[in-house]
């Protein structure tokens, strides 16, 4: 017998428009469809959500930890595990457990363990996101610069072999250490790269998007009067999708306000938390390739000062562009969702609700709470008693 169920009482966010009065239909993991509440056909399970709204759930390209665990520090698939679980509650469904920079050795643990994941059917694992070690040590960021290096065959081999085994691989790159038919022969093999942590210029950056680099991730050169780097390039080139970390401290919301003005699609901005592993704990620090990171004042960073990753979640960077940035509801939603879920090149099953996309669900309230979370169609979080 399948397991289907109708969600009732909330406003359905479907991640292109709303509706009132409807239900949200799901069977075994999968969106079935978005019913009028009176067609609801009456051998179905029907769950009152007691009010609020239902959005796709959120989708994050860059969770470096979370739990209290750092994947740098534990390379496995317990780890994953916990990481995936402690982004739950802030209605994170799917994600990419992110490598900062390290040894070959912690790496191929790291991919060893994602391949396991995926094997498993992990609930909340999307894949690996490696940043690194292939940057720039101008703009290394908390990146340890003794082990940035450029990318040999070797590891474009590894990267080649590790993406057949995961959903989704995405690594980042800075054109300072990998060449362009690097890049191509990533791409070629279903790798989203990635252009951050790097100092380079407009010219070079559209050459790497040509290549086949589709997104821009942080740590970038900035946009001056001649010279538009990296942050210009990933919003003048309609190609490159590029995250931004909305917590009041990586970027201002009047930067926010004019990227999101001047964004050249079809490609969009997309929200990515960069969180650590204090998300979910009340824990004041951690390490990182063996160097301790503070959390103070909603920022962590070491100890010159330097930002090392985000305290953030999913749910506060929905918050904060709409509320500070003043950005409509609707769009905040989907770049937590619909426009990550594009860039990856998954939103045939996330980031919507359309008939067979993942029933991955979040449930929030009027003033943006989370309620309930789905993966899949089951439910794995829950704050009130809805049944």
């Amino acid at each position: 017998m399948s397991d289907r169920f109708a969600l009732t009482g909330a406003r359905i966010f479907d991640g292109d428009d709303w509706h009132d009065g409807h239900a949200l239909v799901a069977r075994d993991g999968l969106v079935e469809a978005i019913l009028p509440t009176g067609a609801i056909p009456s051998d179905i399970r029907v769950i009152e959500t007691g009010g609020g709204m239902l959005a796709p759930g959120f989708v994050d390209l860059q969770v470096n930890g979370g739990g209290g665990v750092m994947l740098n520090d534990h390379p496995d698939v317990a780890s994953i595990e916990t990481i995936c679980r402690a982004h739950v509650p802030f209605g994170t469904t799917a994600l990419l457990v992110t490598l900062i920079t390290d040894t070959p050795a912690i790496t191929a643990a790291a991919v060893a363990a994602g391949e396991a994941a995926a094997l498993q059917k992990m609930p909340g694992f999307l894949g690996l996101h490696l940043e690194g070690p292939h940057l720039s040590i101008a703009r290394k960021g908390a990146h340890d610069p003794a082990l940035i290096r450029p990318m040999l065959d070797a590891d474009q081999a590894m990267l080649i072999a590790a993406r057949q085994k995961l959903p989704v691989l995405l690594t980042t790159i800075a054109p300072e250490s990998v060449e362009p038919a690097r890049v191509s022969a990533l791409t070629r093999a279903g790798i989203i790269v990635s252009l951050g942590h790097s100092d380079t210029g407009y010219a070079t950056a559209n050459t790497f998007a040509a290549a086949g680099a589709s997104m821009g991730s942080h740590a970038m050169s900035q946009i001056g009067n001649r010279e538009p780097g990296l942050a210009g390039a990933a919003i003048d080139i309609g190609t490159l999708s590029a995250g931004i970390i909305a917590d009041g401290i990586h970027v201002d919301p009047a930067t926010i306000k004019i990227a999101l003005r001047a964004k050249r699609g079809p490609a969009r901005i997309v929200l990515v938390t960069d969180a650590m592993a204090t998300i979910g704990t009340d824990m004041t620090s951690f390490t990182l390739n063996g160097r301790t990171i503070y959390r103070r004042d909603g920022s962590l960073r070491l100890a010159d000062g330097t930002l090392a990753g985000a305290d953030l979640d999913m749910i506060s960077a929905i918050r904060y562009v709409h509320r500070v940035v003043g950005l409509d509801l609707s769009e905040a939603l989907r770049m937590a969702s619909l426009y990550p879920a594009q860039a990856i090149g998954q939103s045939h099953r996330l980031g919507r609700f359309a008939n067979g996309t993942a029933a991955d669900i979040v449930a929030l309230s009027d003033d943006l709470d989370i309620r309930n979370v789905w993966i899949g169609g089951e439910r794995v979080f829950s704050t009130d008693s809805a049944r």
